[in-house]
């Protein structure tokens, strides 16, 4: 092994390398918004999943929008570099 090799190696082990949270992180995260899903469907009367004929109630397009909200957040945790 020539100088040159050793040193880009050594370099490169010695240089702190930034990790993804990656899958794990984010399905913790998605659990999380699910379980305020069913909460805020089952605190507004309803059953998470299952389809409601008609037009939506109110508080069903809010708890959407939360879990719209709290999924964006979770792409985001997945996306960003851990140290």
């Amino acid at each position: 092994m020539n100088f040159k090799s050793l040193a880009l190696f050594l370099t490169a082990a010695a240089v702190p390398q930034a990790v993804v949270a990656g899958p794990i992180a984010y399905a913790i995260c998605q659990t999380g918004c699910n379980c305020l899903a069913v909460a805020c469907y089952s605190a507004a009367g309803f059953t998470f999943g299952v389809p409601i004929p008609g037009v939506t109630p109110a508080a069903i397009m809010a708890c959407n929008a939360g879990l719209g909200t709290c999924m964006a957040a979770c792409a985001a945790i997945a996306l960003t570099p851990t140290p």
